[in-house]
């Protein structure tokens, strides 16, 4: 790395903006304007050649960024002028690849032509993926309670973060520990936000960090307890994870693992959150004896109000419906509404959180199971109108009241089906919605109404979340 006085730093910029306007007024284009400026002039990188080239300031690459992220009602990255000075005297090995692409979009460069490319590990995307046309294509994000996320930005940060804190203090402190409950906390209540392939692998890197801060001889007992405890979390939301990917057996392993810290932390509401994970990943098995035991064990150490109401509802109802025991299951939605009810908050947001939503949910799954096709819609309907549309919680409440309308309005179950393979890209589809949709199809399989034979094929062609040979789908 060159260090330049400001002195020579000011006649740099003067003898670029010389060279930007023989190149202009011979029409040259900006990469040849940026390689005669970096050839003139060595102190300069590729990356502030570009830049130079185009007679932009730091701050004016900036502004065009998060111009960019606006215009597509992103919110825009956290890139400052520091930073991109830094980049641009090789004064740190990246930018992200969210960064990366930002500059790579508004400079509209390839990574190449930037010098980019020589801080990748590994092999470097295809230059189409840079340019600005192929990044306005994408899919937007989905949007929940008027914010936004850009995944690619958003999940390194939270890692970079607790990565800092681990460098500080390698064997774990109380700022580690701290720093993983807040990316606990990142991940539970941003879960619905991004695709859970996309999830799983950055959980799955935070969860690894920590088990090595974990293992060293020279980590104060009391600290190493709350990591655990945050290894634990983290467990529990890669099983919820693995069981969206539909692979049943990687989550019953990081399930079962969730319930060990739990238990040896001492966290009731861990160890019972993750008895009604195994009872859902039971369920998907068709193991409901096994799921009911499941869902017992995680009340019989579960803590009062919504944690108690989610298990009653969510691991206890849904097995006992299936099990085809009307009044037992009529017994475990009453306890789950009157839990619901004794707690003053009365919801928590979040993949541990509990809603009425949720509520309504199970209660429509259950009355679907049994038969009571009006009261399935019925409260089918009541979580519908509590989800923000494109949203998992949505689709699981239009998926459910679809499989309810199905014998008497195939039309609208069809149509309502299709809305949501329109709403949701298929890399954003978790198995449940999957699972959905494949019995929705299965039912309508005699049906000639309009949409049936549209969605008989959407569901055909449905790509899996991961292929045979355990690639998950990309965004």
């Amino acid at each position: 790395m060159l260090t330049v006085s400001r002195s020579r730093r000011e006649a740099i910029r003067r003898a670029a903006a010389q060279i930007r306007e023989r190149c202009l007024s011979t029409g040259q284009s900006t990469e040849t304007t940026a390689s005669a400026i970096a050839e003139k002039l060595p102190e300069v990188s590729r990356l502030e050649a570009w830049r130079l080239a185009l007679g932009w300031s730091r701050a004016e690459t900036i502004t065009r960024v998060g111009d960019f992220y606006l215009s597509r009602g992103l919110m825009p990255p956290a890139m400052t002028q520091p930073m991109l000075c830094r980049w641009e005297h090789g004064r740190v090995r990246w930018p992200s690849d969210e960064y990366a692409e930002a500059l790579c979009t508004v400079y509209r460069a390839r990574p190449e032509q930037l010098d980019l490319d020589r801080w990748r590990i590994g092999p470097i995307p295809p230059a189409g993926r840079y340019s600005a046309d192929a990044v306005e294509a994408r899919d937007a994000p989905v949007r929940e309670s008027g914010t936004t996320m850009t995944t690619a930005a958003g999940l390194p940060a939270v890692r970079e973060s607790l990565d800092l804190a681990l460098l500080i203090d390698p064997a774990g402190s109380q700022t580690v520990v701290e720093a993983a409950e807040s990316a606990i906390e990142f991940y539970a209540l941003g879960y619905s936000k991004h695709p859970p392939a996309t999830l799983f692998d950055e959980v799955h890197r935070v969860r690894g960090r920590l088990a090595k801060a974990v293992t060293t001889g020279e980590t104060a007992e009391d600290v190493k307890v709350d990591i655990r405890r945050s290894i634990g979390w983290l467990s529990a939301l890669l099983g919820n994870l693995a069981h969206h990917l539909n692979d049943q057996t990687g989550a019953r392993v990081h399930l079962a693992t969730a319930y060990a810290l739990g238990e040896r932390c001492r966290d009731d509401r861990l160890a019972a959150w993750a008895c009604g994970a195994q009872a859902m990943v039971a369920r998907a098995r068709g193991e409901l004896n096994e799921a009911l035991d499941y869902a017992e064990r995680g009340l019989a150490c579960v803590p009062r109000g919504l944690p108690r109401a989610q298990l009653h509802a969510w691991a206890e109802l849904p097995t006992l419906a299936a099990l085809h025991r009307p009044q037992d299951a009529d017994r475990a939605l009453a306890d789950a509404t009157h839990a619901l009810e004794s707690d003053p908050i009365g919801y928590a947001p979040g993949r541990f959180g509990y809603d009425e939503a949720e509520h309504r949910l199970h209660q429509a799954e259950a009355d679907r199971v049994l038969d009571r096709t009006d009261k399935a819609i019925a409260a089918a309907e009541a979580s519908l109108r509590s989800c923000a549309t494109g949203t998992p919680g949505w689709a699981a409440a239009s998926l459910t009241l679809a499989q309810a309308e199905a014998p008497g309005r195939p039309d609208d179950a069809a149509q309502r089906a299709l809305h949501v393979l329109e709403q949701i890209p298929a890399v954003r589809l978790r198995s449940t919605t999957r699972s959905r949709l494949a019995q929705l199809d299965s039912a309508l399989v005699e049906a000639t109404a309009n949409g049936v034979a549209d969605l008989h094929e959407r569901v055909r062609t449905l790509r899996p979340a991961i292929d045979g040979h355990g690639v998950a789908e990309s965004a």
